[in-house]
């Protein structure tokens, strides 16, 4: 498994790119700005995007892709995601105002896009890859994700502020290589942190304190 960074900034400028990350050369978790950094080539060969929430800071390269390869592609790509956070796409998102519904053009027989629940407590196995949602703690539905491979495992945090349930969670994977995890604020932003559910430097070294499994750790969202 090939993971590639393509976005991992909290917000854009220059040089910087909202979430989104590529896992070989089929997948994305998350489709931030990042996915813009690929060319039409690459695009052409995402079939599966795995989105943690909803906020547009990780979704809005989505019906940007859609629009861009939909009418090249021989199927749909499939869009995973916790049902809520489907519903939101479906409601806020692809609802014919603010962008057309890619599951019904041109038809509903041959979308361009189709949705996929994926729940906690299930996984999804892709060429070998099995992805599992993981409970976190945000002021919206959202999940973290466990991809695992024969050859290792990581999980990326998604958006979050301290989880007992993700700890937990981490704790049970005895074989976890790397850990992908926000800090959205600095120390002095901590009520805002606290606000927005994200993690700030104090919080996130408090978290890892928890954990009984050494994997490496990579911080995002900054």
């Amino acid at each position: 498994m090939k993971l590639t960074v393509l976005g991992c900034s909290g917000g854009i400028g220059s040089g910087r790119h909202t979430t989104c990350l590529k896992v070989d050369d089929d997948v994305l978790i998350d489709a931030g700005t990042g996915i813009t950094t690929l060319d039409f080539e690459a695009l052409l060969k995402i079939d599966h995007v795995f989105i943690t929430h909803a906020h547009l800071d990780h979704v809005l390269g989505l019906p940007l892709l859609l629009d861009s390869v939909g009418d090249m592609r021989a199927t749909p790509v499939t869009v995973h995601a916790l049902p809520e956070v489907l519903d939101v796409l479906a409601t806020h998102l692809f609802n014919w105002k603010l962008w057309p519904d890619f599951r019904e053009i041109p038809s509903r027989e041959a979308p361009w896009m189709r949705f996929e629940t994926l729940g906690f407590g299930e996984a999804l196995t892709l060429k070998g890859r099995s992805f599992r949602p993981l409970p976190v703690n945000h002021v919206v539905p959202a999940c973290g994700l466990y991809v695992a491979t024969a050859d290792g495992s990581l999980v990326f945090s998604g958006d979050t502020t301290h989880s007992d349930a993700f700890v937990a969670a981490l704790n049970a994977i005895p074989d976890l290589r790397h850990l992908i995890i926000e800090t959205s604020f600095e120390n002095e932003l901590v009520e805002i942190a606290k606000a927005s559910k994200h993690h700030w430097p104090d919080s996130l070294a408090a978290e890892l304190h928890m954990l009984s499994v050494r994997p490496e750790i990579w911080i995002t969202h900054l």
